[in-house]
């Protein structure tokens, strides 16, 4: 809810601070690569340390804390754009900072239950959030008129999660010892032994990498929603004032494929993630349609798509991955996808403009190399895991 909630209005925010559009891109562009970049560092030394709670709680903090914040901006005169500008990326930070350890935290968590399932819990949560933020952010400008209320407001939906953490640090204070109770674990990976082969030097075994290659070809050939709302709203197949609404649609769809993919894994195994690639090639030739329910149906199902990455993917890592190496993947995880995710949405972006058949064949043929590669990760034997 506070992340969301503040990144709905984080453009009009700078614009009334006096940004142009370039500073804009620039510091919404640079939020968003320390937060997946930056978990390469978090990430083994959440391992290295093993201070998962305090990580998690560290990065949590500074969301609770910077995007309240910003609702002081417009007061502080020509330091306001600044003082934005930083909060804005300290926020981003913060994501990075939190993340793997609290993959790491969730993935134990989840052994008695199903990591499918608690994955796709976390997921339809965050879902919630992330439609319920906006909407209060929305409501609040709706009722005053003015941006900096619902982000002052936005310190309680905050305070109440520090409040969650802190209760379950106490409840769960060493994670290692609540996977080892849990009962039983599902699938839960066994520490390797000694002689266990390492890859690139980070300790993480063959699959995982194969696993990171085929999500990060996935990603490169999932075209990004701000291109299907731009292809929607050029063609006025629907309305900018619809555009919204599509996409909260898209996330409630991510919402319900990150449960059903969860549970479906948790039955069947990581096969059930052959969907994603199907999912991901049937996005753009839909969305990008000049059909107003191809591209309703295309936003849908690129929801989805996002909803099983987000959830269900990063289940199938915990299981290939030791306990202590967790954090670690998950780092290496996001900066190969964020990685994937820039060079895909600059391919998709420059053939929009030459060629849509192109751009469908491209992009398909993205999906189709991210199927190989997930074949190849469940074929490897578990050995070399």
């Amino acid at each position: 809810m506070v992340y969301e909630g503040a990144r709905s209005v984080t453009g009009p925010l700078l614009g009334m601070l006096g940004a142009s559009a370039l500073l804009v891109g620039l510091v919404t562009g640079a939020g968003e690569a320390m937060a997946l970049l930056l978990r390469l560092a978090f990430g083994p030394l959440a391992d290295r340390t093993s201070r998962y709670w305090a990580l998690t709680l560290a990065g949590y903090a500074l969301t609770a804390v910077c995007v309240p914040l910003l609702a002081l901006a417009p007061a502080l005169g020509g330091a306001g754009l600044a003082v934005a500008c930083a909060l804005i990326i300290a926020e981003r930070v913060g994501k990075a900072v939190r993340s793997p350890a609290k993959s790491a935290l969730l993935a134990d968590a989840a052994g008695a239950v199903g990591r499918g399932r608690g994955f796709a819990v976390h997921k339809a949560l965050d879902q919630v959030g992330a439609f319920a933020g906006p909407l209060l952010v929305a409501a609040l400008i709706a009722a005053t008129g003015v941006i900096w209320p619902p982000l002052a407001a936005l310190a309680i939906p905050g305070a109440a999660a520090m409040g969650l953490l802190l209760w379950m640090r106490q409840r769960v204070p060493n994670p290692e010892a609540a996977e080892r109770d849990a009962a039983p674990p599902v699938r839960s990976p066994q520490r390797p032994p000694a002689t266990a082969r390492s890859w690139l030097g980070v300790g993480l075994p063959p699959r995982f990498f194969w696993l990171a290659g085929s999500a990060g070809a996935a990603t490169a050939g999932l075209v990004t929603f701000g291109l299907i709302s731009y292809h929607a709203s050029q063609t006025r197949l629907v309305t900018v004032a619809a555009v919204p609404i599509l996409y909260a649609g898209a996330m409630a769809a991510a919402a319900v494929a990150a449960l059903a993919s969860g549970h479906l894994y948790d039955r069947w195994g990581a096969r059930v993630l052959f969907a994603l690639p199907a999912l991901g090639a049937a996005v753009p030739a839909l969305a990008l349609s000049h059909s107003g329910t191809g591209v309703i149906a295309g936003a849908v199902l690129w929801g989805a798509a996002v909803g099983v990455q987000d959830s269900t993917v990063k289940a199938l890592v915990a299981d290939l991955v030791p306990p202590h190496r967790r954090a670690t993947a998950y780092g290496v995880f996001a900066a190969v996808q964020g990685v994937a995710a820039l060079a895909g949405g600059g391919l998709a972006g420059a053939l929009y403009s030459h060629s849509l058949p192109l751009l469908v064949t491209v992009l398909g043929a993205c999906q189709v190399l991210a199927a190989v590669l997930l074949a190849a990760t469940l074929a490897r034997p578990s050995a070399a895991a």
